[in-house]
């Protein structure tokens, strides 16, 4: 528990670091990022793709088309006028220009002959082409626009227009006040069109830092009163309202009230556009169409129409987040169209507390994914928690019209699961350190290897487990010790042997457990699960006696084991023989000994009885014996077996049967371990086994003939097994015995 509560307070520093370090920068955020994070959000807006809009707005266009047809920009206000009177007979809702007429017409001719100083007949009536469009604009539903000074120049107009609008400023104080954009002059339409219109409305598209329009300003400061915009006078004169509420909390402005209809803003009284589209999302109608008649009036009527361009000569083209190439104009039908609907996008004051925790959530899950999951499994818990925040702020601002921060987020993720895979790395290294030197003394490099990779509490802990148990012998040790001249030399030629064996064993994924003399006691499946351990311990026990002939010849080449290998050639024998027993059941493993010294070991009676089979190849006289127990779980045409016999071992009352493992099941013309031919080998089995049939079914007479046939060949591969059975075949046949089951009784270990 100690352990758990330590690596639970080491994470949840590091959760704290990261949380505080995030959102301390988030709530500095540089101005790079702040401009990555929008353009990050411009991508959401291009994966949503075009939305409909709800066919309120249309936009009169004075595109190419009206320019090659009618002229120059600016127009004679004549021809503006009848565009207006078009309108209003198609039945337009409202006409709201994009458009200020700060000068005077220069084609007006009334200007002109008083310029040219032309006389011309008292009773004839000179047109006054500014006249005429001022009394149109009286006449008809319109609403001019005009463009304020956001920084100061020494040239400015300082006129302001006339607004017959109301503005309320609630919960307003000299703090809040200053986060509305201040303007420092005007550039207004000239007063005898001013005069005549209803009202106007400002129609400035200020971009961001990086040049992209986003947001539109809905109010203005000017010599500390409050005036519209285009969108937002227009909004008011079709609720026919004149109070204007502005609501501030201590961020800023929080919202706009016209009537019953709430516009949610940032703290600086700009709405967020929730832009429909690309250019061309709205309907857009030539403005020589309008002024030549040519038009279906249903395009028009009861609708909101603005007057403005497309023309890149004309200069109304602003970046959005769809398109860097956007007329201007369509930004305010935006703006409109999302106030008529309410589908707003908005990013109140508020939110930067629910972005922090946000950031706090997030760098919580990540760390504990990381803490307390495997990494493979955390890595794709993390990137289902990165795809699924994705939808959730996406969601989140095309559903519920909330911007949440998404470079954060991201940034969050990122930092967190390197912070937290950084501390992992730490931490298991400086444990692997201390378990090495913990365990070191205790425990086989194998069982120290799995500690490091499951650091458990109960590793250690006695648990009952299926193993395979494997022990091996060399062959006349006493007389080896005896031929050496040292014991210095003597433990120098048990490790020329003891290294490669230990070498297969671990290639097999065995665990080495002691060294007992000359002997050596190996397992498999635990701690940790080996998949097919009955089989790589036999691989592993092929792979020794296999490696006998090169081992041999090294300690014959090696002068310091000449008086033994003298001993062995003398003998007949080479110098390294061994016999190995293996068993698979179900042991004890654990960590066992005392608290001064202690073992990770396996008892029980499969250990006993691999231990049993070992001491049983010399009775057999065979190189590898094992239980049925590992012979049904290792692939039977894998290898050559041979059955040896149906015992019940001392202190057992159970049969078991014994087999050799003779070689690998390979189509070779010799067998390395036993040097006779294939088809020979096979020859010889094919009897033996036959013999063995006979025996078990008391045909012992038959059993017998065979037995001695096969048993008078030279070339035969054991030379002890036929004796025995010849041996007890006679006796049967002397002594029959009553309900045989085959069954013989070891009453030594050996």
């Amino acid at each position: 528990m100690k352990r758990y509560l330590k690596k639970f307070f080491q994470y949840f520093l590091l959760i704290v670091f990261v949380t505080v370090t995030l959102s301390y920068t988030y709530s500095f955020i540089p101005k790079t990022l702040e401009s990555f994070d929008k353009r990050l959000r411009d991508y959401m807006f291009i994966v949503r793709g075009e939305q409909k809009d709800s066919d309120n707005v249309v936009i009169i266009d004075l595109d190419d088309k009206s320019l090659k047809q009618i002229g120059q920009w600016p127009w004679s206000r004549d021809i503006v006028s009848q565009m207006l009177v078009n309108l209003t007979n198609a039945g337009v809702g409202l006409i709201a220009f994009d458009i200020v007429f700060a000068e005077a017409d220069r084609s007006n001719p009334i200007t002109l002959v008083k310029k040219l100083g032309i006389k011309v007949d008292k009773n004839k009536e000179i047109p006054d082409y500014d006249y005429i469009f001022a009394a149109t604009v009286a006449q008809t539903p319109t609403i001019l626009g005009y463009q304020f000074m956001l920084s100061k120049s020494d040239f400015m107009e300082k006129e302001a227009p006339n607004i017959p609008a109301i503005f309320i400023e609630k919960n307003r104080t000299e703090e809040n006040k200053n986060m509305v954009i201040n303007a420092y002059g005007t550039i207004v339409n000239i007063p005898l069109v001013q005069d005549n219109a209803y009202s106007s409305g400002f129609f400035n598209n200020v971009p961001d830092a990086s040049g992209v329009v986003r947001s539109v300003p809905l109010i203005i400061r000017y010599e500390d009163q409050l005036y519209p915009s285009l969108a937002l006078e227009v909004i008011r004169t079709i609720k026919n309202k004149r109070k204007v509420y502005v609501n501030y909390d201590e961020n800023g402005v929080s919202n706009i009230q016209v009537g019953d209809l709430f516009i949610p803003t940032d703290r600086f009284g700009r709405s967020i556009v929730n832009f429909r589209g690309g250019a061309k999302t709205f309907k857009y109608i030539s403005a020589a169409d309008i002024i030549n008649n040519k038009f279906d009036p249903k395009d028009i009527e009861g609708k909101i129409a603005i007057v403005g361009t497309s023309a890149a000569g004309l200069l109304d083209l602003r970046a959005t987040p769809f398109e860097s190439i956007y007329p201007g104009v369509e930004v305010h039908a935006n703006v409109i169209d999302n106030i008529l609907t309410q589908e707003f996008i908005s990013k109140p004051s508020w939110v930067d507390g629910l972005n922090l925790a946000h950031i706090a959530i997030l760098s919580t899950l990540v760390i504990l994914f990381v803490a307390y999951l495997p990494l493979s499994l955390a890595m794709t818990f993390i990137t289902i928690l990165f795809a699924g925040d994705i939808y959730l702020i996406f969601n989140t601002l095309f559903h519920d019209g909330l911007i949440l921060n998404i470079l954060f987020p991201i940034l969050t993720i990122i930092f967190s699961t390197m912070s937290a895979v950084a501390l992992n790395y730490f931490l298991e290294t400086r444990q692997t350190k201390a378990i090495k030197n913990k365990f070191a003394s205790k425990v086989s490099k194998e069982v120290m290897e799995s500690l490091i990779a499951n650091p458990d509490d109960d590793t250690f802990a006695a648990m009952s487990k299926e193993i395979t148990v494997f022990f091996s012998d060399v062959r006349g040790f006493t007389n080896i010790s005896e031929a050496m001249p040292s014991a210095k030399v003597l433990i120098e030629f048990l490790n020329e042997y003891m290294d490669p064996m230990t070498d297969i064993i671990i290639q097999q994924h065995g665990t080495v457990d002691k060294f007992i003399g000359d002997a050596i006691m190996a397992y498999w499946n635990a701690p940790g699960n080996v998949e097919n351990h009955a089989d790589k311990a036999v691989v592993a026990t092929m792979e020794q006696l296999h490696a006998l002939d090169d081992l041999n010849a090294k300690i014959k080449a090696d002068p310091r084991f000449e008086a033994v290998c003298a001993m062995s050639a003398k003998n007949g024998v080479e110098p390294i023989d061994i016999g190995i027993g293996l068993n698979t059941g179900v042991a004890v493993a654990g960590e066992m000994g005392s608290t001064q010294r202690s073992d990770y070991t396996v008892i029980g009676d499969p250990v006993n009885l691999g231990a049993r089979l070992e001491s049983l190849c010399k009775y057999y006289n065979s190189k590898c014996n094992i239980s049925n127990f590992t012979k049904a779980q290792i692939p039977q045409d894998k290898y050559i077996f041979r059955f040896l016999d149906l015992v019940t071992v001392k202190g057992k009352s159970e049969p078991i049967e014994i087999w050799q493992v003779i070689d690998y099941n390979r189509d070779e013309s010799h067998h390395k371990l036993y040097k006779v031919s294939r088809a020979r080998l096979d020859e010889e089995l094919e009897l033996y086994h036959k013999a063995v049939d006979l025996y078990k079914n008391s045909k012992f007479a038959e059993a017998l003939e065979i037995f001695k046939d096969v048993n008078s060949w030279e070339d035969k591969t054991n030379k002890n097994i036929y004796n025995i059975y010849i041996e007890r075949c006679e006796h049967y046949i002397a002594e029959p015995p009553e309900n045989f089951t085959g069954v013989f009784v070891h009453t030594t270990k050996g």
